[in-house]
């Protein structure tokens, strides 16, 4: 089954040409046969960054959301602070994991990683760090095997028929 991704990176300095962990994803999403509905690049600006992801969780043929950037702890990193204020649902076990993988790759400054999932309007968003490495660790190893239909004992996409359920 295809997943459609709409795909923001979130960055003061790249553009879409230059952006390579945007780059990078979008290459994953297509080679898993996913569908890329629409990407952009957008300021660390909390307004902006809810704009976006508001707008795309409105859109029938967007399933799930990634986000690239501005998850770590500088004062411009807002992208996990504009998530909370849009989630109906965290989902902290990505978090989580996603933390334990970085430890075997970056050590211990993993810690410094605020790579969160929240769940808005029946839409999965993933916001992921902005470098290559941690997005590569993101898609290799959680997100591929979540977004396919296939993976067992159970998965993301398996879940979508029921998530605006009340």
């Amino acid at each position: 089954m295809s997943v459609n991704i709409a795909l923001l990176t979130v960055t003061d300095t790249r553009t879409l040409k230059t952006d390579k962990s945007g780059n990078i994803l979008e290459d994953k999403i297509k080679k898993a046969f996913h569908k890329l509905i629409d990407r952009k690049i957008c300021k660390d600006n909390k307004e902006d960054i809810k704009k976006i992801l508001i707008e795309w969780t409105k859109l029938k043929d967007v399933d799930v959301i990634i986000t690239t950037g501005g998850t770590g702890l500088t004062g411009r990193d807002i992208t996990p602070e504009a998530l909370n204020e849009i989630a109906d649902k965290h989902i902290p076990g990505f978090g989580e994991i996603f933390r334990t993988i970085s430890l075997k790759t970056v050590g211990t400054s993993s810690i410094q990683s605020r790579a969160c999932a929240v769940l808005t309007n029946g839409k999965y968003i993933f916001a992921l760090p902005g470098s290559s490495g941690g997005v590569t660790d993101a898609w290799d190893q959680i997100l591929i095997h979540q977004l396919d239909i296939n993976h067992k004992p159970c998965n993301f996409v398996e879940l979508f028929p029921r998530l605006k359920e009340k």
